[in-house]
Order: structure tokens, then C-alpha cells, then sequence
């Protein structure tokens, strides 16, 4: 009766991976219980996550080739596109939020257009634009940028609005670190830069007040959910959005975090239920409103 904090399954956001192919179901060996799946299998994936009450679902796409244009990523046959209608036509009331970026779609792993071995923030926000137009237009419920770019938020409301999509909401990832907890997911994504990092664009892990003038600019830009990434290791740089904005705040629990909560739970280190539940409280406490993890499963089954 006097808990301050209280985690919901309605709170919860599960990411999933989209592969080409048929009848892939991979298992990712540095994030165990985690999948990249073919289009086909995807729907009976989705109805699992649905019926154990979580809400949404957040899709990141592996295509089958790459170049250097990211045209994968807005290919309306891409696997993004056709795993969006397969969802939905199976649970039409699951949330289909989709990643935007050119990340896992580019043969040199960057998240933008390269020029002489630096990305080119105009031209890469056309791409992004098409990208999250071609999902909405497949049936996404949400876009969600992920690459930082300058004024991609602004690229892609004017997108969505010219085709009709005014209503369609935008989750930004706007306070997005150059983190070292990324690893497994770039494993996962198959999108490791084939040179240098993303420093270019995404944040420095010792700046704070930064992520208040990252958030600013994408509210202004007609961002309506605005997402902190990591959570653990920022849970202050939660704590300070959601004091500023007036906005509902998502905090992403990567890829990293999860695989270290299970690389102790398997040494006997840890209790892997009571740290996960510990740590998605904490994040919960610091101010997210919603919580993209990929502990989201394993952690319905507890809250129900």
C-alpha cells in the first residue's frame, strides 16, 4: 500500500528481429531467449508476446542485402514492411512500432549516407523520411528514428503529414549515448560499423545537460514520445526528461544490460528474476513511462 514505484506489463515494450528468409528462427548467442525470425514465423511470435499482456512491440529488420543508398530500409516488400503486415493481420491489437535507421540496411554499417568516410546528415534524412513513410504505409502504428541525425524528427513529421499519417505518432529516440552496451544488439542487427564509430552523432557518455537540448529539439520538431538510451547506466538523464517535458518518456533497456544479467545469472552469481525485476524497477522509479526491453517475457510472467 505505501510502494512508491509500480511496474505494469502495460509498461513493457518487447523488441523483436526480423530476418529474410523462411523458417529461420536463430537464436542470438549473446542474448539468450532472443530470436531473429523470418517474416513468416513472426506472427506466431507476436501472438506469444500479446498474450502475455504486453502491448507493443518494437521491430528491427536484417535484410538480405545491403548497399550503400540503405534502399533495404525502404523497400516496400523490405522485411520490416512485410513483417508489419503479417503482425498485424495476426494481432491487430498489438503495437507495431518500427526502428528507423540505415544502420542495418548500409554495406558499411553507418546509420547515414557516407561522403569520404563522413555521413552526410541532409541527404541521410530523406532516406530516414522514406523509411518511416513506407512502414506507416505497410500498417506501423508508430516510427521510432534511432540514428540521431540532425532535425530527422521534423523529416519524417513532414512525411508522415503529406501522405495523410497526421495522426500517426513519432517515439524519438532523442537522448541516444555512443554507448560500449550495444554490442550484442550490433551482433544481432548485423550492423557493426565496418570502420570508425558513431560518435559523430550520438551523444558522450559524460554529458548531462546535453540530453535536455537533444529532447528540446525534437519536441520542437513534433516528437511525441521521447526515448533515453541506455537506461541503466543514464537512469539521471531519465530522471531529468521527464522532469523537463511534459511528454511521455520510454528508456531502452539494451541489449548489453540484458546479456550481462544473464552472464551472472548462468555463473550462479545472481538471482537472474530478482536482479532483472530490480533493475526494470529502477528504471521505472527513475521516470520512464514505458520501457522497450527484452526482459519484457520473462518479466509478464512475474507481474502476472
Amino acid at each position: 500500500m505505501v510502494r512508491e514505484t509500480s511496474l505494469s506489463v502495460a509498461n513493457l515494450i518487447y523488441p523483436m528481429f526480423v530476418t529474410f528468409g523462411a523458417n529461420i528462427k536463430r537464436e542470438i548467442q549473446s542474448m539468450p531467449g532472443c530470436f531473429a525470425e523470418s517474416v513468416d514465423l513472426i506472427a506466431n511470435s507476436a501472438k506469444e508476446v500479446h498474450s502475455l499482456g504486453i502491448p507493443a512491440v518494437i521491430l528491427f529488420g536484417i535484410p538480405e542485402r545491403k548497399d550503400e543508398q540503405a534502399s533495404g530500409a525502404y523497400d516496400p516488400d523490405g522485411v520490416i514492411q512485410r513483417a508489419v503486415k503479417e503482425i498485424k493481420n495476426a494481432v491487430p491489437e498489438l503495437l507495431v512500432i518500427t526502428d528507423v535507421c540505415l544502420c542495418e540496411y548500409t554495406s558499411h554499417g553507418h546509420c547515414g549516407i557516407l561522403e569520404n568516410g563522413q555521413i552526410l546528415n541532409d541527404p541521410t534524412l530523406e532516406l530516414l523520411a522514406k523509411a518511416a513513410a513506407s512502414h506507416v504505409r505497410a500498417g506501423a502504428d508508430m516510427p521510432a528514428p534511432s540514428d540521431m541525425m540532425d532535425g530527422r524528427v521534423l523529416a519524417i513529421r513532414a512525411a508522415l503529414d503529406s501522405e495523410g499519417f497526421t495522426s500517426t505518432p513519432i517515439m524519438s529516440y532523442a537522448v541516444k549515448y555512443a554507448s560500449a552496451f550495444y554490442g550484442p544488439f550490433r551482433e544481432a542487427a548485423e550492423s557493426t560499423p565496418a570502420f570508425g564509430d558513431r560518435k559523430s552523432h550520438q551523444m558522450d557518455p559524460a554529458n548531462r545537460r546535453e540530453a535536455i537540448k537533444e529532447a528540446a529539439a525534437d519536441i520542437e520538431e513534433g516528437a511525441d514520445i521521447l526515448m533515453v538510451k541506455p537506461a541503466l547506466s543514464y537512469l539521471d538523464v531519465i530522471s531529468d526528461v521527464k522532469r523537463a517535458f511534459n511528454v511521455p518518456v520510454a528508456a531502452y533497456n539494451v541489449s548489453g544490460e540484458y546479456a550481462m544479467v544473464h552472464a551472472a545469472a548462468r555463473c550462479g552469481w545472481i538471482d537472474y528474476e530478482k536482479v532483472m525485476m530490480e533493475c526494470l524497477i529502477s528504471i521505472k522509479r527513475a521516470g520512464a513511462d514505458m520501457i522497450l526491453t527484452y526482459f519484457a517475457k520473462d518479466a509478464a510472467k512475474i507481474l502476472a
